[in-house]
């Protein structure tokens, strides 16, 4: 029984253990998957404690503080740091922070200062000019072979300099020189490369220099330079192997000229003092060459990516229309040119081989046009006639339509002047005469041999203006045919032809700016006292206030019996009182007034008196009392006027009689620019801009003709002054900025012709539109019935 109950109890507790151990295994089990979750938190919050003390530890460096009386204030100075249960002293612990009041003190707000942009986007943008062209001349040959070198390449290279040694009296009218003053080859050339890299190494990426004595085909040579790039070192023209020293190498021949790059040339920029003293040569060609190879390790070359540098060596007895030298028919340049007829010969033997081989091209392109146009989706239609020219105009709407113009051998119908028939004269029976020989031409080449053909009557010609394409020409023709036989019979033929428009043409214009001070001359007459307040208003207000860099001069224009009673009755006493109340409000201004006696106010007989009291140089504006001159004007008067060079006669916004325009209604303060309120009027040609010395060289040019006619004086006007006696450009636009108030035009029989017609066309069109003048015949019609 004992051993029994012992049993029992060993295995009770046996079970008991395994129980506990069974217990003990979840609890453990539970707190390792509890540690597992909260693990890395409580391993990231120890590292963190750790690595924190150990920064504490290892920091040395004191913290400053500024202060107000401009001295730091150092924390923490002595030991690196403390332990974290240490006990400051007091006196430690009394020092560490002093407080300090910092007043404050805001900065002056600076005022921007005015940006500056250059006047051009392309200086802004970096964009340079591609080629510059320097001519090596001298001062025995730039008046024969430098005028000859000018006359050939100017028109078709923007920017020629010609660089002489000694001074000469007289330089050539229209070229640009540049003269050194010494006579010494070396020095020369030198001072060229000194002055090109001073003056122009910024404006452009290439450099051609050449001598007087060389033929240049500038076309060839934009070509040329066209496809190079820019950002090579390049050293281009004939190669001429070094003689003597120390370096191997070429240079380029300035007999046949040579293209430096502007890479090239900065490279070179800080050596050629160095070159000057250090570099013996007796050419001057030579010497450059060799102070490019030293320096820049940089050799002549004729040929580079493909494009290769065509010369040709000319002899003394040569027959240019014998010469089929490849390099010939190819050369950029040509030497040598002893004389300027030589130079003349040379210029037009290339031309026409240049323009025989355009044409050469546009047949080629013409055939490949219409060989393409046969696999178009509408075949052989798909090419225009005639090929390469533009499409005519699809207008849109019916407004848009192109009218086309009838005309005979000798009438015209529907005029300009707004006349159903007029006679066929000047410029227009010049191009009817030009267009109906070209077509019988034309004719006789499409039938010959076979059949040869003669005008005998134009039955129909029909004309319109495409301003996509140019004029186009329908004829009917009545022809006379001629066979071999020598039989003749007469047909009708109908004729299509285009004067097509020329590619536009950038021409190059002198240099103008927006600082000359402007003349504005208004004559006044006694019909014009009522008006000249409105204008005083309107040119204080634009002009006088913005302080605007104009002087006004009125002309008081007296017939002989106003002249007589001047003294009794000044017609113009009031404006006079005006002009001195303005110039005591404005102190800067002043106003003179020119007073003028004649019959009938003749504008040359006029502008004479006003030129002899002002300087050549002066800018005139002809103005009239009637507009309102502001300073967007003003400024493209000074733009669009360039001594010896153009004109300028603004068309004026005419604005309609406010009687028809607006009628039954108050016209508004200000008119704007729409189709109802006015219209640009281009039979007024009263306001003009030009310099004084071209009034003068033009006044000149028409002497002769006054001493067989005076009444030249009265019947003209200054445009046709300018357009008859001047080779200036007479430029005519419209001109938003000047508007013409309403005023019915007195005109004055003494006129010309066409003048006077003007005048009377002038005074019908400022009416109204046509559509107001209708709905006032319409009303007066209404009123005449009831």
């Amino acid at each position: 029984m004992k051993f029994l109950s012992l049993l029992e109890v060993a295995a009770a507790s046996r079970r008991l253990l395994n129980q506990l151990s069974e217990e003990a295994a979840m609890k453990v089990t539970a707190f390792v998957s509890l540690l597992r979750s909260f693990g890395p938190v409580v391993v990231g919050i120890s590292l963190g404690f750790t690595l924190s003390l150990i920064s504490v530890t290892w920091e040395g460096e004191p913290c400053e503080a500024p202060g107000a009386d401009g001295r730091g204030v150092t924390l923490g100075q002595g030991s690196a740091a403390r332990k974290p249960n240490s006990i400051l002293a007091q006196s430690e612990a009394g020092d560490d922070f002093v407080p300090r009041i910092v007043t404050y003190k805001p900065g002056k707000e600076s005022s921007p200062g005015k940006l500056f942009r250059p006047q051009y986007i392309s200086t802004e943008l970096g964009i340079r000019e591609r080629l510059f062209v320097g001519v090596l001349t001298s001062k025995d040959s730039i008046d024969v072979l430098g005028v000859a070198v000018n006359r050939t390449i100017s028109h078709h290279l923007d920017n020629v300099v010609f660089f002489t040694g000694a001074h000469t009296r007289k330089l050539p009218h229209g070229m640009t020189v540049v003269t050194h003053g010494e006579d010494r080859l070396i020095w020369n050339m030198f001072q060229t490369m000194q002055y090109v890299l001073d003056h122009f190494i910024q404006v452009y990426d290439w450099f051609y220099f050449v001598q007087d004595g060389t033929y240049t085909q500038a076309d060839r040579l934009k070509a040329l330079v066209g496809h190079l790039s820019m950002t090579h070192k390049l050293y281009m023209g004939h190669p001429v192997r070094l003689s003597g020293g120390e370096t191997e190498g070429t240079y380029c021949s300035g007999e046949f000229g040579y293209l430096l790059s502007r890479a090239l040339l900065l490279q070179l920029k800080p050596f050629l003092e160095i070159c000057k003293t250090d570099i013996l040569s007796a050419r001057p060609d030579e010497w450059l060459g060799r102070c490019i190879s030293d320096h820049t390790e940089t050799n002549c070359a004729d040929e580079h990516e493909d494009l290769q540098y065509y010369h040709f060596e000319i002899d003394k007895n040569i027959d240019l229309n014998k010469k089929e030298n490849v390099h010939f028919k190819n050369a950029v340049t040509v030497h040598p040119v002893p004389d300027a007829d030589l130079m003349y010969s040379l210029h037009k033997h290339f031309t026409e081989m240049e323009l025989q081989r355009t044409y050469s091209e546009i047949e080629k392109l013409q055939a490949e046009i219409k060989n393409l146009s046969k696999l178009a989706f509408e075949g052989n239609r798909s090419a225009q006639w005639p090929v390469g020219i533009n499409p005519p105009f699809e207008p849109k709407t019916r407004f848009e339509v192109l009218r086309w113009d009838y005309f005979t051998e000798d009438h015209m119908y529907f005029c300009n002047n707004g006349s159903p028939k007029c006679d066929l004269t000047g410029i227009d029976k010049m191009d009817v005469s030009d267009i109906i020989e070209t077509a019988m031409g034309e004719l006789n080449k499409k039938y010959k041999p076979d059949l040869h053909l003669k005008k005998q009557q134009l039955i129909n010609g029909y004309r319109r203006f495409d301003p996509t394409r140019g004029m186009e020409y329908t004829l009917d023709l009545l022809v006379e045919v001629v066979n071999r036989n020598r039989q003749s019979f007469s047909v009708t033929k109908r004729v299509h032809l285009v004067r097509p428009l020329s590619q536009v043409e950038i021409i190059p214009m002198p240099y103008v700016t927006e600082a000359t001070r402007v003349y504005v001359i208004l004559p006044v007459t006694v019909q014009d006292r009522e008006q000249i307040n409105q204008f005083f208003d309107a040119f204080a207000a634009n002009v006088f206030e913005k302080a605007d860099n104009t002087v006004l001069t009125l002309l008081f224009i007296y017939n002989p019996f106003e002249a007589k009673e001047l003294k009794k009755n000044d017609i113009f006493a009031s404006i006079k009182m005006r002009v001195n109340a303005c110039e005591q409000k404005y102190p800067k201004v002043k106003i003179p007034w020119i007073s003028v006696k004649t019959e009938g106010p003749a504008q040359i007989k006029i502008m004479d008196i006003i030129s002899k009291k002002h300087p050549v140089d002066t800018l005139f504006f002809i103005a009239n009392v009637n507009i309102n001159i502001n300073s967007e004007f003003l400024n493209r008067c000074r733009m669009n006027s360039i001594s010896n060079w153009q004109v300028f006669f603004p068309i004026h916004f005419q604005e309609y009689n406010p009687d028809v325009a607006y009628h039954n209604q108050k016209p508004p303060s200000t008119i704007d620019l729409v189709k109802d309120s006015g219209y640009f009027d281009r039979n007024v040609f009263d306001e003009a801009c030009f310099y004084n010395s071209d009034y003068m060289a033009t006044r000149t040019r028409m002497a002769a003709d006054i001493q067989e006619n005076e009444e030249l004086l009265e019947s003209l006007d200054i445009y046709d002054l300018f357009v008859k006696y001047s080779s200036l450009h007479v430029f005519r636009a419209v001109e938003p900025a000047l508007q013409h108030r309403y005023q019915h035009k007195i005109c004055d029989p003494r006129f010309s012709e066409d003048i006077y017609h003007r005048c009377v066309q002038s005074n019908l069109e400022r009416l109204g539109s046509r559509s107001q003048l209708a709905v006032l015949l319409f009303e007066q019609e209404q009123g005449n019935s009831t």
